[in-house]
């Protein structure tokens, strides 16, 4: 489950960054970026707990 956050979260990220580099997508590009952070956070703090 941990590698398909982290697929998630990489995917989220790169289409942030071409949505600000071709310029496209306006308040979406940063809504990624946000889920983005958001998958690794809870990724971290799941990550932690099963330790």
């Amino acid at each position: 489950m941990a590698s398909l956050i982290w697929t998630v979260v990489v995917v989220l990220f790169v289409l942030w960054l071409l949505g600000v580099a071709l310029q496209i997508g306006g308040g979406l590009i940063h809504l990624l970026l946000v889920l983005a952070i958001i998958g690794i956070i809870y990724n971290l703090l799941v990550g932690r707990r099963a330790i």
